[in-house]
């Protein structure tokens, strides 16, 4: 049995090594575009920071490692075609050779793409995107002699980098069409994080359209605004990500959600012998039950581990996601799961949130912090349907995995209430936030 990966990162990568788990005998090959693979993507911006010493230190494995493993991993090989039917890709090596390679079973796990606006001219120096270790080298090296950077985009990698390029000493202004945070968190929530930047020397100017870009000798000075030019030494572009899912196509499979591979709880795509895993996939959130497309980290490993263990003959099923997330934002920690209020009325549901703001523990044990957590649930039925937390301990936002364990069960605002949760004064109050949220929300949905 011969099983190629396309792609060489979490979801390939995850993909790979439980094939030859489950079945040692299968021929497993991993063809991937750059240099580097099995990487963690999510810690590029704290090497940025200094935060994380080195890139290598992101590294878990290398070629030869893999190899030891049973995985051939073969860096600088670009699939450029699939032939589905004859059972073969089209590879172009570093090179420029192209060989045809035959398949029993392909896994397509290409990743995503960085959204480049159409205001972004080729060509011009000091302009960046952060997806790769390489992306990652080339802001550091681009940085060195910069003062002031302009990130344009708030969402989860525009504020890690905004904290990022501040613990560098550096002036940074964020420009975003919505608000910070916006398409995270609902409205009061944002304002708690935008206050956060602002109160850390970040520049925030939200409500701007970015319409073009400025630049001289063939180099970023800054971006025009509708609210006129802003001045930087380099310009890093965060406006989210889309679905790496053309090989996908050509390769006739369909496509779902925001143009992500459809796949089914077992990372088949509609073209026989043809799965997909990871960023370039859609998956099923499990709150609705909708398709959605939703590129995290967690998400496209788990994708990966499934799509190995059903191509090497096992039995595995992806359950979908419930959309949870966090980061770090200077001192705060941000997370959320489920729906947003907005989300929850996008999606036809007849929604109701509470907020509450307490203590992350006990008042009287010393470095008590404000938390603000706000709970929505679904009038009537009382199910949860959703949570968001802003703590000023930023590890105090791990509470949202006990919602997020709540919503894969579909439980409800009473079951939240009645739970056993820890409590000792450093760690927590008698009556966690999360307890008092959760009879508050049972009130108001019923």
């Amino acid at each position: 049995m011969r099983i190629l990966v396309v792609g060489g990162v979490a979801a390939g990568m995850s993909a790979a090594l439980r094939a030859v788990r489950h079945a040692p005998d299968a021929d497993v090959v991993v063809f991937e575009r750059g240099d580097i693979v099995s990487y963690g993507a999510c810690g590029l911006p704290y090497v940025l920071s200094g935060d994380v010493g080195d890139w290598d230190d992101l590294i878990a494995r290398t070629p030869a490692e893999l190899a030891a493993e049973g995985v051939d991993v073969r860096t600088g090989h670009d699939v450029t075609d699939v032939d589905a039917a004859a059972g073969h890709v089209t590879v172009r090596a570093a090179d420029g050779t192209t060989t045809r390679e035959p398949f029993d079973h392909l896994l397509i796990a290409t990743g995503a793409a960085p959204v480049v606006p159409d205001w972004v001219p080729q060509g011009v120096a000091g302009v960046y995107t952060l997806t790769d270790i390489p992306d990652g080298r080339a802001i550091d090296a681009g940085l060195r002699d910069a003062r002031r950077v302009a990130i344009v985009g708030a969402g989860y990698v525009g504020l890690e980098l905004a904290e990022a390029f501040r613990a560098r000493g550096l002036d940074v202004v964020m420009v975003q069409a919505g608000r910070v945070a916006g398409r995270i968190l609902d409205h009061a929530q944002c304002d708690l994080v935008q206050a956060e930047l602002e109160r850390q020397g970040v520049d925030v100017r939200t409500g701007v359209e970015v319409t073009g870009l400025t630049h001289r000798d063939g180099r970023a000075t800054g971006v025009q605004t509708d609210a006129g030019d802003v001045r930087a030494d380099a310009v890093v572009i965060a406006v989210g990500v889309r679905p790496r899912s053309e090989l996908a196509q050509r390769a006739g499979a369909t496509l779902g959600a925001a143009g992500a591979v459809a796949v089914d709880d077992r990372q088949r795509t509609s073209v026989g012998g043809v799965w997909a895993a990871g960023d370039c996939c859609e998956t099923v959130q499990r709150v609705t039950g909708g398709r959605v497309y939703v590129p995290l980290g967690l998400t496209a490993n788990r994708m990966g581990r499934v799509a190995g263990t059903n191509m090497a003959g096992g039995d595995a099923a992806f359950p979908g996601i419930v959309g949870t997330g966090i980061l770090k934002a200077f001192s705060l920690g941000v997370a959320r799961t489920g729906l947003t209020q907005a989300q929850a009325e996008d999606a036809g549901l007849d929604a109701k949130s509470v907020d509450i703001d307490g203590r992350d523990h006990a008042g009287y044990y010393p470095d008590a912090r404000p938390i603000r957590v706000r709970l929505t649930g679904e009038r009537g039925s009382g199910r949860l349907l959703g949570a968001q937390i802003v703590a000023r301990n930023h590890s105090s936002a791990l509470r949202i995995d006990v919602i997020a364990a709540l919503l894969h069960d579909g439980s409800s605002a009473d079951a939240l209430a009645d739970m056993d949760l820890a409590y000792a004064p450093p760690f927590s109050g008698v009556w966690d936030v999360l307890l008092i949220a959760a009879g508050k929300l049972a009130q108001a949905v019923r």
